[in-house]
């Protein structure tokens, strides 16, 4: 038997419409511009999956369609194989307790007029999962988990340096009971060291207590070191898929290859854009879309779009002219 997977997304399009600059606002032509288009994913009980790409490559709208904040303009994101954009009541409660989110500004995220003693709390009294009696040695347990001392609970967010922060943000996480924790660059911003202690401890986490974890990154080494599956998005697209071992060490996309050759450093962000201009979105070239920076485009690849196409049950790639790649065996 297979376990049903926790999120699914079934060919999800996400597009927006935008005015064309120029004349008046009446006479200006709407336009389409499509941050996702088609995208197909999945995450299992237990699983981690890296979604990485460039700036523009629609992460910051697969996550909030995954969050239920933007409905999809077609295809289904599905919560336990319900849609998520439909769940009410009860359903919607076991979505918000079992889907805990990690932000990217995690100062930002805290409330700085609250103590990390109330911060941490505030999941535990909203879900009611225990006594008022009880709530000092729930938070002072979670605490402890993440590394921080029980002192900690009386200070507030202006007292904390970016490591701390990051990991009262990850007590709040787990305070809620979750099944899932979904990571927005939960790592940027701090130096080296308070990164991988960071990625450390969310990597326990995850295996410890058996949860599903989605990290959304830019950072190659960050994907490697911390999750099992990756999906490459470039343009709205997923253009290759896969475990994070296999695709990184041979890709098959020469955007994957690309990423890898920009980025060769562990905890190395895309920082320097890739060779050739990044199409518009709202007015995207025929055929496959990266072909105008690709060195291996050939003549189909301006003419047909490539759709993404397991190459194995561990694999899948949208390229009409893949880099060779080998397949791991099968025992």
């Amino acid at each position: 038997m297979t376990t049903a997977p926790i999120f699914r997304l079934l060919d999800v399009q996400k597009a927006y419409e935008v005015r064309a600059k120029g004349g008046s606002l009446f006479t200006r032509a709407k336009r389409r511009l499509r941050a996702l288009d088609g995208v197909r994913l999945s995450l299992g009980p237990g699983e981690s999956l890296a979604i990485v790409g460039e700036s523009g490559s629609g992460k910051t709208t697969l996550l909030r369609v995954l969050l239920g904040l933007t409905q999809p303009t077609d295809g289904r994101a599905l919560f336990r194989e319900k849609d998520i954009g439909d769940l009410a009541g009860t359903d919607r409660d076991r979505f918000c307790r079992e889907v805990a989110m990690i932000y990217q500004d995690a100062r930002g995220s805290l409330n700085p007029r609250m103590s990390v003693l109330d911060l941490v709390a505030e999941p535990l009294d909203h879900h009611k999962l225990c006594a008022k009696a009880e709530r000092r040695d729930r938070v002072t347990a979670l605490l402890t988990r993440v590394g921080l001392a029980p002192e900690m609970m009386s200070r507030y967010v202006s007292a904390l340096s970016g490591g701390q922060l990051r990991r009262v943000a990850i007590a709040r996480a787990l305070a809620s009971e979750p099944s899932v924790l979904v990571a927005d660059e939960a790592v940027s911003g701090l130096d080296v060291s308070t990164q991988a202690q960071i990625l450390q401890l969310l990597r326990d986490l995850q295996r410890e207590m058996g949860l599903s974890l989605l990290f959304i990154t830019h950072d190659l080494g960050v994907a490697a070191y911390l999750c099992d599956r990756i999906a490459v998005m470039y343009l709205g697209r997923v253009v290759e898929a896969g475990a994070t071992r296999e695709v990184l060490k041979a890709p098959a996309h020469p955007y994957t290859r690309a990423l890898l050759n920009a980025s060769p450093r562990f905890f190395a962000p895309i920082s320097d854009p890739l060779p050739g201009e990044v199409p518009s979105p709202i007015d995207l070239p025929p055929g496959c879309r990266f072909a105008g920076r690709c060195v291996r485009a050939q003549s189909d690849c301006h003419t047909r779009e490539p759709a993404l196409t397991p190459a194995s049950p561990t694999r899948a790639f949208a390229c009409l002219h893949p880099l060779p790649f080998s397949e791991p065996s099968a025992h």
